[in-house]
């Protein structure tokens, strides 16, 4: 029996003008990926908020403040000076989200609200600032820090 081959072929772009194109848009007037990527993130914090909230609302928080952190990391003109204000806000999620597994229901305190929606609305103007380009690569950012495991889980604690 032959062994199988390692060989996979890359994708072909088949409109390479368009594609780079794409890349100088500003993501925030796009509207299936700027305005639909701000609902989702908003019904997710307006779940939270009102304390009908699921991991799944969770999840979206946590990728939403992970994004907002990486963008500016891979570009510093992207919010690099709210460091603090991202950090707390994640920090609030992650503290959250251990309440929530162990209590059974997601639910901020008031000083992680404040956080939370301060972040929000930074992260708000960074969609509306950055490039096509500069969200993929703050995409491949996470998943790069995911993979290399730097990032904090929230696991069940029995």
């Amino acid at each position: 029996m032959r062994k199988k081959s390692k060989y996979k072929p890359k994708g072909v772009r088949l409109d390479n003008l368009s594609w780079i194109a794409a890349g100088f848009k500003k993501v925030g007037s796009l509207p299936t990926a700027g305005v639909a990527l701000k609902l989702k993130n908003h019904e997710a914090l307006e779940a939270v908020l009102k304390g009908y909230a699921t991991r799944d609302h969770v999840d979206v928080l946590i990728a939403a403040f992970n994004m907002a952190e990486s963008f500016y990391h891979t570009n510093p003109l992207l919010g690099e000076d709210w460091d603090v204000e991202i950090k707390a806000a994640q920090e609030a999620i992650y503290q959250m989200a251990k309440r929530g597994i162990k209590l059974g229901s997601f639910v901020f305190t008031a000083t992680e609200m404040v956080a939370v929606k301060l972040a929000m609305y930074v992260h708000d103007q960074q969609l509306d600032d950055c490039t096509v380009r500069e969200m993929e690569t703050s995409i491949d950012y996470v998943t790069g820090r995911i993979r290399s495991k730097h990032a904090r889980a929230i696991v069940e604690t029995v």
